[in-house]
């Protein structure tokens, strides 16, 4: 044989073995993996189906300990038997011996004609421990297409169940036993999604419902959404979507849409009532994308956003990290800030802290592993946000001390600025002009009432707009009371004075003075108002309004009572110890303020943020623990510095002229 087609046979016979020996080895592998540590999906998906049928059918076959129905009880037998068969087929785990003994036990639970409400909850819960152990697919990968599930029942289910979903299809009379109504209210309040996708995959032996396996995944699931939707009519559906959107606790409930598909409605209606989870149903099953939505203002969206700032920030992306980062704050943390702060002041600040620094980690390029600690520490905070967020933490007394404290401490600074401009007015005898301070405040808290409806009826303030008003309103507001403390200050003294009424005082208060007076009245207070609705706004979708409403009373009142003691006070000062008690207290307002304005900026992502860590936090007097707002604060206070001691350089020339 020549040398060349002898290398070639052996080189051939080496690749043969190789596969010889290849094969066998995948075939040991797969004899092992099916005997000892994976379940067929198949298998598992067919006995949960069983055992869902069961739940749901067997109350037609027995009632009272008495059979109703002989040939749906030797049906439910059946079944039982190969529950225990197919179970005792399945790969060895902890959990098989316990679920084959609650198998049998249901066996013999329906062979001694128990209960309907019984056996029905033996097999749930051995459906639920089947996938606890087992774990199979239980979601669509991809969102259904309820319009490609229309089409799909017209084109393969209507002749049988009908146009409707009534069981009366051109083909129904044939058909023995009938076929399913799923418009049957009774029936489908005991059905989950997942166990009609179940059935349309795989069919059901004794009736003419065949497998329709041959259909993609996505289409099967598109037509159990469109099926499982006709005993819970559109008109339910409005209703569902208001519950859906209001209630964080129903949310939570079906995070996902495992959840949701695995679950009855009838398990839904335990908690909220068969109208109130009908119409739940009725939406969700009709736009499942509500689902797989994350809500603004929710601490799941935050996580989210954290998570893919963690991802842009390890791919060496640090302008997406930080975008994401603001994000998770701006739209998942900050709309539910105001509810956290009634109920845990202290988390919320820690919260807002822990944020601000790793969103200062990430724009100074810190190195990963202190930016994953500075999301592990979030996380874990998160877990205390969501505990005091839960519904049983909610409560009259916690609602009412939270709009209480919200109201007395944002109105407090407004009030004190707004009393000061009418208490000047009139030790000036400027009468003419103290309309426009009124018409000030009060078109405040009426533009405040439009933001009330629009936050709670019309539209979403978004987490940025609510900050870039709270910061530019401060800021505005700091700019213009530095001015007037120190104008203020320096008609402190009795010679200054007298010489403004001699020199000015005819002209000072022009109409377009008055305007000016306006302009600060209203946004001094809208500021407040703006971030007090929002709170407001906020408590009154937990549905603890009449709290709510004793709790802004009682602070209506005590601002009331403030307000009619400094304005009695001030009428009993001397002019030049007012002018001098008033430039005292509008220059710590403007340092308060100046740090308010430049936090808000900070948390609205315009203005970057570098954390100090031996600065307290006190947002009483506008101190945050960065180095943006504490020079903002320093500056404001040199700027009162030197205008009061120019004010004093000023009085001594004019006592020695």
């Amino acid at each position: 044989m020549p040398t060349a087609v002898r290398l070639v046979d052996e080189r051939v016979l080496r690749i043969s073995a190789w596969r010889r020996v290849s094969l066998l080895l995948l075939a040991a592998a797969a004899l092992l993996c099916s005997g000892s540590a994976f379940a067929n999906d198949a298998e598992v998906q067919t006995t949960w189906r069983l055992l869902d049928y069961v739940a749901v059918d067997y109350a037609g076959a027995v009632s009272a300990g008495k059979v109703t129905s002989t040939s749906e009880f030797a049906e439910m037998n059946e079944f039982a038997g190969q529950i225990v068969a197919r179970i005792m087929q399945l790969p060895a785990n902890g959990a098989k011996s316990r679920l084959l003994g609650d198998a049998k036990r249901l066996q013999s639970a329906i062979a001694a004609r128990a209960e309907p409400a019984d056996v029905a909850a033996q097999s749930r819960a051995l459906a639920q421990g089947l996938l606890a152990a087992y774990p199979v697919p239980l979601a669509p990968a991809t969102l259904p297409d309820i319009g490609r599930g229309a089409t799909l029942y017209a084109q393969h289910c209507s002749a049988c169940h009908g146009a409707t979903g009534d069981g009366r299809g051109p083909n129904a009379a044939k058909l023995n036993p009938p076929p399913i109504a799923f418009a049957d209210v009774t029936r489908a309040r005991q059905r989950s999604l997942f166990a009609l996708y179940q059935v349309i995959t795989q069919g059901l032996d004794g009736t003419a419902m065949v497998s329709f396996d041959t259909l993609p995944e996505q289409d099967r699931w598109a037509l159990a959404f469109y099926a499982g939707g006709f005993a819970f009519p559109d008109a339910q559906a409005k209703a569902g979507e208001h519950l859906w959107q209001n209630d964080g606790a129903l949310r939570s409930r079906y995070p996902n849409l495992a959840a949701f598909v695995g679950a009855t409605p009838a398990s839904l209606a335990a908690d909220l009532g068969d109208t109130r989870a009908n119409a739940v149903t009725a939406y969700l099953r009709r736009h499942p994308d509500a689902v797989t939505a994350r809500p603004a203002g929710s601490l799941a969206l935050a996580r989210e956003r954290l998570d893919a700032s963690l991802k842009a920030y390890a791919a060496g992306d640090r302008k997406a990290a930080s975008d994401l980062a603001l994000s998770a704050y701006l739209d998942g943390f900050e709309p539910v800030e105001p509810i956290l702060g009634a109920r845990d002041a202290a988390l919320m600040t820690r919260i807002e802290t822990a944020m601000g620094a790793l969103r200062a980690a990430i724009g100074s390029g810190r190195p990963l592993s202190e930016v994953q600690e500075a999301n592990r520490q979030l996380d874990a905070l998160f877990g205390e946000a969501e505990a005091a967020l839960a519904p049983e933490k909610a409560s009259s007394a916690t609602t009412f001390f939270g709009a209480f404290g919200v109201l007395l401490r944002e109105g407090l600074e407004a009030l004190l600025i707004v009393v000061a401009m009418i208490a000047f007015l009139r030790k000036t005898e400027r009468g003419e002009v103290l309309g426009y301070v009124h018409a000030g405040w009060i078109a405040a808290l009426g533009v405040g009432a439009l933001t009330w409806v629009a936050a709670t009826y019309v539209i979403g303030i978004s987490g940025a707009s609510r900050e870039l008003t709270e910061g530019f309103g401060s800021l505005f507001a700091a700019i213009i009371l530095l001015t007037v403390g120190i104008w203020m200050h320096g008609k402190s003294n009795a010679q200054s004075w007298q010489r403004y009424i001699n020199e000015k005082m005819t002209n000072a208060l022009s109409r377009r003075s008055g305007w000016f007076l306006f302009l600060l009245a209203f946004v001094v207070v809208y500021r407040e108002v703006f971030e007090t609705i929002l709170f407001y706004a906020a408590l009154w979708a937990e549905g603890t309004g009449l709290a709510m409403l004793a709790g802004a009373g009682a602070a209506v009142v005590l601002l009331a009572v403030i307000a009619w003691a400094m304005l009695r006070y001030s009428r009993q000062l001397p002019i030049t110890q007012f002018f001098a008690w008033s430039a005292v207290l509008i220059a710590i307002l403007t340092v308060v303020l100046a740090g308010k304005g430049i936090a808000g900026l900070q948390e609205a992502g315009l203005i970057g943020i570098t954390p100090l860590s031996d600065v307290p936090r006190v947002e009483v007097l506008g101190l945050f623990p960065t180095l943006q707002t504490v020079l903002a604060q320093l500056v404001a206070i040199a700027a009162l510095v030197f205008g009061f001691l120019l004010n004093r350089r000023r009085a001594r020339k004019g006592a020695t002229a």
